[in-house]
């Protein structure tokens, strides 16, 4: 693809994305689901931004709170998003549709979600392309095939008139990386790319998109349920429990010297060669039901170190070492 893409890249250290207090919000019967609640991070520009959490943290929604694809009756209560200088919450469907793909790149973690089965795989990229660039066809079925090449697709060229059902899960995250970085963004939001995979096909779609970060200057933010990923993949790593974050700091920080309750359990839970034959410690307990958080902190209800203060949030502090830490022991 040349280096033609990178002509609009922002100077890396620069803030690309600011999530600002976000807050969304899902209405039901039985009362208000705040999956997201009260969440503010920076990502700066070709850096790569962890984050993790079990299922119901809350990742995967602000993600797409992020790009706009909160479907009703759920909404943005309150906060903001920035990109580039620009308040992305509020603009038109066409609008976003046109940040989308061209600025921001989404990976979901089941490729046929975003494929479409009855078209061509090559005709999809195709289509990615020439809605943001004023480009032939021809023209666009070339960088179909780059990008094919670029992603490690095996004899691109043959695979781009192939449908998606012909494809192994492997190869058809591949073609979804390939659509998501067709346009060059400057951020990719990649969540749970690997999920559905085998464990020798996840280390090689990481590896690759390890790879494309770092040769396309992109952003990256992966969000995961898998510590031990963030941590060799970001340089950067929120843990998110409960639509709050709990902890932010390096992935280095993270791993060598955890600080919140929560973090010291995920990474406990983790399986290495020194803790061979010993068994893992678990996190007692279970998320908490969406409806029926706890007044303080999400994690009270889990936590070895409660205590009276958990009643009520702890703020957020910054650490000596410049983490963040959103827990009563470090007040």
């Amino acid at each position: 693809m040349g280096t033609d893409g990178l002509a609009n890249a922002a100077p890396s250290g620069t803030t690309l994305l600011e999530v600002r207090d976000l807050h969304t919000y899902f209405p039901t019967r039985r009362g208000v689901v705040k999956a997201v609640n009260g969440v503010s991070f920076e990502v700066e520009a070709a850096s790569s931004l962890g984050i993790v959490g079990e299922s119901g943290s809350g990742k995967s929604v602000m993600s797409l709170s992020i790009m706009g694809l909160i479907e009703p009756p759920g909404y943005i209560a309150s906060g903001s998003v920035i990109f580039k200088g620009r308040d992305i919450t509020g603009l038109r469907d066409a609008e976003m549709r046109s940040i989308r793909g061209r600025e921001i790149g989404l990976v979901f973690q089941e490729p046929m979600s975003a494929l479409n089965p009855v078209y061509k795989v090559g005709d999809q990229v195709i289509e990615a392309l020439r809605a943001h660039a004023r480009i032939g066809r021809s023209e666009a079925r070339d960088r179909a095939i780059e990008l094919f090449r670029l992603v490690g697709i095996p004899a691109p060229e043959q695979r781009v008139k192939e449908y998606p059902r012909s494809l192994s899960g492997g190869m058809r995250q591949r073609v979804v990386i390939a659509m998501a970085i067709a346009n060059n963004p400057q951020l990719a939001i990649l969540d749970e790319p690997t999920t559905a995979l085998d464990v020798t096909t996840q280390a090689q779609i990481l590896d690759l998109v390890r790879d494309l970060g770092e040769r396309l200057e992109t952003a990256v933010v992966l969000i995961t349920h898998d510590i031990a990923v963030v941590s060799e993949m970001c340089s950067q790593v929120i843990v998110m429990y409960g639509g709050r974050i709990m902890e932010r700091a390096t992935s280095a920080q993270i791993v060598d010297d955890p600080k919140h309750p929560y973090t010291v359990g995920l990474i406990s839970s983790v399986p290495s060669p020194e803790l061979k034959g010993q068994r893992l410690r678990a996190i007692d307990g279970s998320v908490p039901n969406p409806l029926a958080m706890p007044s303080g902190c999400p994690f009270a209800t889990r936590c070895p170190n409660v205590m009276e203060q958990c009643a009520a949030m702890p703020p957020t502090v910054t650490l000596n070492d410049r983490r963040q830490v959103a827990c009563w022991l470090f007040q």
